[in-house]
């Protein structure tokens, strides 16, 4: 059972993030001069704290850079609700041993498959007690929190997996990120990715404080249409 609280833990981490398997850099946009005028950050991110607040649904990617250990998970990805629903795999490190699993969190309760060959039902609460999964697109506390505590500079346009984007790069709140990171509580430099259409965020970037790794994560689709079932 400690090994499943454990393992649910390090499943908290992703899902607070959501922090693929691959990191795809930005491609720079053709179509913008890099002399192009560009929108103030202040705006963007303004605009897009708004907008983030209406989401319903998104699917979301995670990558790491450095030592998988540095979050226990080393990739993921899934789809998430604002209820809190989410389903996804992940391959997360299990002292020193990596291991692929596929979740399935569904109102109070978090189901694991891979572990021990079979879905595992767990309390929510055992990953709860390291995150509560309803955060990340939770209005006051999730991304749309952490984009409306950012300040920073436009610093380009580009093309993020097809979107048209502004990239800002700044000071990520402390108090904004630990909501969706536990453990994190100082402020870091990071980079965002802001929807040149519909002010969304795209992609976050981000080193952990006190370690040598990079967290990486994408947003797509977002309200598509989502059903999670239990498995």
């Amino acid at each position: 059972m400690r090994r499943s609280l454990a393992l649910a833990g390090a499943l908290s981490l992703l899902l607070a993030v959501s922090v693929g398997c691959t990191d795809r850099g930005a491609e720079p946009n053709a179509d913008s001069p890099a002399s192009a005028s560009l929108p103030p950050a202040e705006e963007l991110l303004r605009a897009a704290a708004v907008e983030l607040r209406t989401v319903k649904t998104a699917r979301f990617e995670i990558t790491t850079e450095g030592p998988a250990e540095t979050l226990g998970v080393s990739s993921a990805k899934g789809v998430i609700t604002a209820a809190g629903d989410a389903e996804g795999t992940a391959q997360i490190d299990q002292a020193g041993t990596p291991i692929e699993l596929s979740f399935v969190v569904k109102g109070d309760t978090l189901y694991v498959n891979g572990l021990t060959g079979g879905w595992q039902k767990l309390p929510l609460s055992a990953a709860a007690a390291v995150y509560d999964p309803t955060a990340l697109l939770s209005p006051d506390r999730g991304i749309a929190n952490l984009v409306g505590t950012t300040t920073g500079t436009t610093e380009g346009r580009e093309t993020v997996d097809g979107v048209d984007t502004y990239r800002i790069t700044g000071t990520l709140a402390g108090s904004a990120l630990g909501t969706l990171v536990p453990g994190v509580s100082a402020d870091v430099t990071g980079s965002l990715w802001i929807g040149a259409d519909r002010r969304l965020l795209h992609r976050a970037s981000f080193p952990v404080p006190g370690q040598t790794g990079t967290v990486t994560v994408s947003f797509s689709e977002y309200d598509a249409p989502v059903t999670i079932r239990v498995p």
